[in-house]
């Protein structure tokens, strides 16, 4: 449902919200090999991040990112938007451009409730919420 990118995006935040001791930054080199992804990629996910500060990071040989007790309070669906974009869950199931209440798709009445449902959950999930399990 979510693109790589998002995907890696909440895991890496919530690798960073598990392994955060203080203010200690922790590599992407660390992070990639700890999630399996590639790191390049999971770098420029980070950065992007950072750049809506939702994860803190300075950069160099030094750098890294972390999390901040503010940044564990970000619900998971502004991470989605972040990294997805604002659209990615009013957008139509079937992907048509123009799909609403006033002009539905075969499946709007259907997946309307779903999408409202999961944008709620997205809402109230919270990274903090995934350091319990």
């Amino acid at each position: 449902m979510f693109s790589k990118s998002c995907q890696y995006a909440i895991r890496g935040m919530i690798y960073l919200a598990k392994n955060r001791h203080g203010s200690q930054r922790i590599g992407v080199r660390e992070i990639a090999s700890e999630l399996n992804v590639p790191q390049q990629f999971l770098a420029k996910v980070l950065q992007q991040l950072a750049r809506h500060d939702l994860v803190g990071s300075v950069k160099g040989p030094t750098g890294g990112f972390w999390l901040e007790d503010r940044h564990l309070v970000n619900p998971v669906l502004k991470i989605i938007e972040c990294i997805d974009g604002p659209l990615v869950l009013n957008s139509c199931i079937l992907g048509l451009p123009h799909c609403s209440s006033e002009n539905p798709c075969a499946l709007h009445s259907n997946f309307y409730g779903c999408r409202e449902g999961l944008k709620s959950t997205l809402e109230l999930k919270k990274i903090v919420d995934f350091l319990a399990g």
